[in-house]
């Protein structure tokens, strides 16, 4: 079983996610235009190994989010969103799931509940 202590431990860790995704993320915005920064960054390794990386995690969040989201537009919509913004739409997903978890509802429906 879940212990609410737990719930609320997970609630501030994805919350922090979001809420530090959406500042880096607005802030480096502000600084310079993306298409311009990635151009630069391009031909550097790293950066290419970087975004792989993060694309290779996007993806494998989102083959648990397909398991459990039954519908195909939901599964769409969430592939999109994790696509297009990564940690965000993934903390937001994973709070999302948080909130609807019961008082009593052991940890293992968060992972295995399917979503109709």
């Amino acid at each position: 079983m879940v212990t609410q202590t737990m719930k609320a431990i997970l609630k501030w860790l994805f919350a922090g996610i979001l809420a530090a995704m959406l500042f880096v993320t607005i802030t480096a915005g502000l600084d310079r235009n993306l298409f311009q920064a990635a151009g630069e960054m391009w031909p550097q390794w790293w950066f290419k190994a970087t975004l792989v990386d993060a694309y290779f995690g996007f993806l494998t969040f989102f083959v648990w989010v397909a398991y459990k989201e039954r519908r195909i537009w939901r599964k769409v919509l969430w592939f999109v969103l994790i696509m297009c913004l990564g940690n965000v739409a993934m903390s937001c997903y994973i709070l999302i799931e948080l909130f609807r978890l019961g008082k009593d509802e052991p940890f293992a429906v968060l992972l295995t509940r399917h979503n109709g």
